[in-house]
C-alpha cells in the first residue's frame, strides 16, 4: 500500500509542476498583449501631453498636483500606467534573453499580479514535450516520492510509539 501512496503523490506532484513552463508560456503570451495596450495608452497621453508643450512625467505632475479630484486621480492612473509599463517591458526582455530553464525563474520573481490572474483563468493544461516540462515534471515527481515517503515515516512513527 504504501509504494502505491507513494507512486500516486509522484504522478500527481510531477503532474502538477509539469504545468509550471506552459502556464509561464501562456503568462509570456499575455505580457506582449498588455505592454502593446499599455504602449498604446501612453503613447496617447503623450500626444495630449505633447500638445501642450509638456512631457509625459510633466503632464502626469500637473494632474496629480490639480484641484479637481478627477484629474488628480487620472494623474494617478496613469503614473501607474507608466511604471507598470516599464515593469512589464523589463520583465518581457529578461524573459526573452533568458533561457529555457532561467525564464521560469524570471517568471516566478517577476510576476505580475493582473496578469497572472487573467492567466489563471484562462490556463489550459497541456503536455509537457520539452525539456523543460520534462525536468519540471521530474523535479515534481520526485518532490512527491519524498513527501509521501516523510508522511509514511511520521505514519510508521506513530504507531510504533509505545502507549504511555
Amino acid at each position: 500500500m504504501a509504494r502505491i501512496i507513494m507512486l500516486f503523490f509522484a504522478i500527481l506532484s510531477g503532474t502538477v509542476t509539469s504545468q509550471l513552463p506552459e502556464f509561464a508560456q501562456q503568462y509570456r503570451q499575455r505580457i506582449g498583449g498588455a505592454v502593446d495596450a499599455l504602449q498604446q495608452v501612453m503613447a496617447d497621453f503623450e500626444a495630449d501631453a505633447s500638445a501642450f508643450g509638456l512631457t509625459v512625467d510633466e503632464a502626469i505632475a500637473r494632474l496629480k498636483s490639480g484641484a479637481d479630484g478627477f484629474a488628480r486621480e487620472r494623474g494617478e492612473s496613469m503614473a501607474e500606467v507608466k511604471d507598470r509599463l516599464d515593469r512589464l517591458n523589463t520583465q518581457q526582455s529578461e524573459l526573452r534573453s533568458s533561457g529555457p530553464f532561467t525564464r521560469l525563474a524570471v517568471f516566478l520573481q517577476n510576476m505580475d499580479p493582473q496578469l497572472t490572474e487573467a492567466t489563471a483563468k484562462d490556463y489550459e493544461p497541456a503536455l509537457p514535450v520539452t525539456t523543460e516540462g520534462a525536468v519540471a515534471a521530474g523535479l515534481g515527481g520526485l518532490a512527491g516520492l519524498l513527501v509521501a515517503r516523510i508522511l509514511l515515516g511520521l505514519g510508521r512513527l506513530r504507531r510504533r510509539r509505545p502507549a504511555t
